[in-house]
């Protein structure tokens, strides 16, 4: 087996203090190994953004220990941030700018040779169908297409592990098969793709290896093959067993003591 490219032990994350805690992850352990999509699922509030957080070194107070890339995600969050990509489901653009601008200033702080920033800059652009907005005003934008540029920039720098939190947000039917399709093509060349949602659809197609966790512990880990029982032929019902919420099915008797009978 590979040497991992990310490396947890026992994870833990709280907030608030007092007779006021909420512990949110309660000891994680996991390792991520290059080439794989790994689809990490939960509830509300199991977890997952908290997760997605640590590991791109946005949040920190956590207990337990984190390598990245062989660096210690505690002392070397620099060094880390330089080799991934980060794309959150709700993202501050400055939208005053345009792509191009956006793109640029995001190219500079990777320190990107120039040529190659505007290479790349122009093919992302043109294959997410956004060359002919390069040099408009964001603040014009649908959040669909705003998403768009929020994906280039999280890969604009080659990253070789991509954190992603719920990255289809607002994007058209066309638009999640070109990123299924990056996505996809990224892991066949070595990165790592850490992906977090709750279309059970697009993880159970893509995700080489499942993480389900629930209540801040991990419940399942494996692929969906190895995941899946008789009682469990798509992802969406195995999630319902294994959160405890197995009402997943329309109930027609509440729907009608809700709004009366029809």
């Amino acid at each position: 087996m590979n040497t991992p490219l990310i490396s947890i032990r026992n994870l833990k994350k709280s907030y608030g203090n007092g007779n006021n805690v909420n512990e949110v992850l309660k000891g994680i352990n996991l390792d991520i190994f290059p080439g794989q999509i790994i689809g990490y699922i939960g509830p509300n509030g199991a977890g997952k953004s908290t997760t997605v957080k640590i590991l791109s070194g946005i949040l920190s107070g956590f207990e337990g220990d984190i390598q990245v890339l062989g660096y210690d995600l505690r002392t070397q969050s620099i060094e880390i941030k330089r080799r991934i990509g980060y794309v959150p489901e709700i993202g501050a653009l400055y939208d005053l700018l345009t792509p191009n601008e956006y793109l640029n200033f995001i190219g500079s702080l990777y320190s990107i040779e120039e040529e190659a920033l505007q290479t790349r800059i122009g093919h992302l652009l043109t294959f997410f169908g956004m060359d002919q907005h390069a040099d408009q005003r964001m603040d014009t934008f649908s959040k669909g297409m705003k998403q768009k540029i929020l994906i280039i920039s999280g890969i604009i720098n080659n990253p070789d592990i991509l954190f992603l939190d719920e990255p289809l947000s607002g994007l058209d039917a066309n638009a999640v098969i070109l990123v299924k399709e990056l996505l996809i093509r990224l892991a066949a060349e070595g990165k790592t793709v850490f992906y977090s949602s709750h279309l059970m659809d697009v993880v159970e197609k893509i995700s080489h290896r499942i993480i389900l966790i629930n209540n801040g512990i991990v419940v399942a880990d494996g692929s969906f093959e190895t995941l899946k029982t008789e009682n469990a032929e798509t992802l969406e019902k195995l999630f319902a067993q294994l959160t405890g919420n197995e009402a997943t099915e329309f109930n027609s008797e509440i729907f009608n003591k809700a709004f009366g009978e029809r």
